[in-house]
Order: structure tokens, then sequence, then C-alpha cells
């Protein structure tokens, strides 16, 4: 990879950041509830891109060999440091007061901050992301390398994106039993949003398990099957919403569990990518990056239609703007994938 393609590839998620961030704040000029939901949700979306791109520096800062102690540091905790931000700004939006808004939209914020907790362990459990290129020229038999980290600290790694997801469907969950349409809305989102955190399992337990060497034929697809089974789910729920519910409250969180499952499927890119290249050759592994830019545009798509629509009924109007944001996280998810695909090709 040379500086200029390494450049971009690190400009694409703080540039989509940039536009989660300055849209929600536009966004945020009216004063009414729809736009307090739809401008907080972009807003921190854009922490999500910022986790994604901290992933991307310590990959490409490995490729170029510009990779130093501080950088093994700084990166991830930085991400983590946006993440916890993050969730302690859902928790102050909800403690704001009973307006439907703040429980709604602290509730989201809340769940993308444990995101992009998510997205930062992947910039962890990437910070020896050389070795799996050294490790698939070896045979299993040669073990972990002695400089990764240990098989403890792989198995915290892979396990913060499962605790985060848990903690997400649980919430979902306690918000589904309330009475009020604020919260069920917001348990639907919430649940799509525990889906991608475990979704994230399966790109943080292939990393790490190719970084000790340990990754082998039985589990090569696993991973990929259990994101596409879970964001399958977060589509079929997000049509169930839209088909079964008889309420205007509907659109928002069925179109958006939608977006969500596109989310995951732009993350079974990376998992598919991984696996593919593992110890063997895949001609067609380059062609994978193209996933989520679909995924992005079919994000952006929707949310025009959803636009218009709103022109006439502002039911549609958060899950327009929304869409927006998660068309954004998607396209910056090409990037990964594209960054993967040139450190793992031989």
């Amino acid at each position: 990879m040379n500086l200029g393609i390494s450049v971009l590839f690190r400009a694409i998620p703080l540039v989509m950041g940039a536009v989660c961030l300055a849209f929600g704040l536009y966004l945020l000029r009216v004063d009414d509830a729809v736009h307090f939901v739809a401008g907080h949700v972009n807003i921190a979306l854009a922490g999500i891109c910022y986790a994604l791109f901290t992933t991307a520096a310590t990959i490409i800062r490995q490729l170029i060999e510009r990779y130093r102690t501080l950088w093994r540091i700084l990166l991830p905790a930085s991400g983590y440091l946006v993440a916890l931000i993050t969730v302690i700004w859902g928790i102050v939006l909800m403690r704001r007061g009973p307006a439907p808004e703040n429980d709604l939209a602290g509730h989201v914020v809340l769940g993308i901050g444990l995101i992009s907790a998510c997205v930062s362990t992947v910039a962890t459990s990437s910070t020896y992301f050389t070795f799996i290129s050294r490790n698939a020229a070896k045979g299993p038999e040669a073990g972990a390398p002695d400089e990764v980290y240990s098989a403890a600290t792989g198995r915290v790694l892979i396990t913060i994106p499962f605790v985060c997801g848990l903690i997400e469907i649980i919430l979902a969950i306690v918000l589904w039993t309330g009475s009020t349409t604020a919260s069920w809305v917001a348990g639907h989102v919430v649940f799509g949003l525990g889906t991608v955190c475990l979704s994230l399992v399966s790109l943080v337990a292939s990393i790490v398990r190719q970084v000790r060497n340990g990754f082998g034929d039985p589990e090569r697809y696993r991973w990929s099957l259990m994101v596409i089974a879970l964001g399958t789910i977060n589509i079929l729920l997000g049509l169930g919403v839209l088909l079964f519910a008889d309420s205007s409250a509907r659109i928002a969180p069925g179109c958006i569990l939608i977006g969500l499952g596109l989310i995951c499927y732009s993350i079974l890119s990376k998992a598919l990518l991984l696996a593919l290249v593992w110890r063997r050759q895949a001609p067609l592994a380059n062609r994978i990056p193209i996933l989520p830019i679909i995924t992005a545009l079919t994000c952006l798509f929707f949310s025009s239609f959803l636009a218009e629509a709103a022109d006439t009924d502002s039911a549609f109007f958060v899950a327009a703007r929304v869409l927006v944001g998660l068309g954004a996280v998607c396209f910056t998810l090409f990037s990964i994938v594209s960054i993967l695909e040139a450190g793992t090709s031989t």
C-alpha cells in the first residue's frame, strides 16, 4: 500500500464522521422533537466513524511500517474515550426530563456508544495485524507468536463486543415492557444496535484467532454465517414492524432496523474476507469491498425515498435522516475492508 492510498483510506472515516456531525448539528437548528432525535443520533454516529478511523489507522500504520508504541496505545484508547463520552451523553439525555424525545434519543445514543466501544475493540485486536499474513505462511503447528497478546487477552477482546451486545439486547427487552410509544420505538432500535455489536464479535474473533495462529477450517465460515443471521433478523424484524404494526410510530424503527441489517452485512464483508484468504487462494476476494458500497448506496437511496415521503407525513422524517448516517457508516466500512484486503492479499 502506497502512502497516497493509505491517506485516502484513513481520510474516508474522518470525512464520513464529519458528514454525520455536520448533518446532526444542522438538524438541531430546528427546535422540535423529530429534529432533536435525528440530530442527536447522527452526531452519535460520528463516534462510530471515529472508532473505524482508529481501526484503519492501526492497520495502515503497520502496513506502511510507521507504527510505534505511541500509536499502539493512543489510537485504540482515543476510540474508547469517544465511546465512553457517547455513552455518558446518552445517559445524560435520558435524565434530562420526561419528554419522549429525551428518552428515545438517549437510549439510541447510548446504544451507539456501545457499538463505538466494540469497533474500538476491533482496533485493539488489530494492533498485531501484520502477524496474520506471517501466520498464514506457516502451519498451525507453529503455534502463537511470542510477540502478540496472550490467549487471555484475546478472550477478553472477544468478550467485549459480546457483553456490549448482551447489554443492548437486555435493555431492549426492558424497553419493550414499557407502556410508552417512545419505549417501544427505542426498544426496537436498541435491539438492532445490539445485533450490530454481536456481529462485531465475528470480526474481533477472526482477527484474534488469526493473529494468534489459532484460526482453523471448522470456523472458517462460522463467523460469517452468524453475521448473516443477525443482519437477516434485523431486516425481517424491520419488515415485520412496518407491515404488522398499525401506528405511524412504526416507520422509524422499522426502517432503521433495515438500515442496521445493512450495517451487519457490511461487517460481513470483513469477516468473510478474513475467512476466504486464510491459508488459501481466493481470486475473487478483491471483489468483497463492493459489498459495503452496495449497502451504503442502498441506505442513501432508501433515505431519499423516505425524505420525499416526509414532505407529506412527518413520521418518515427521523428514519430518512438517520439512514443518511447509517449510509455514511457503511461507506466507512468500505475503507476498512479495502485495507484488510490490501493487508492480507498475496
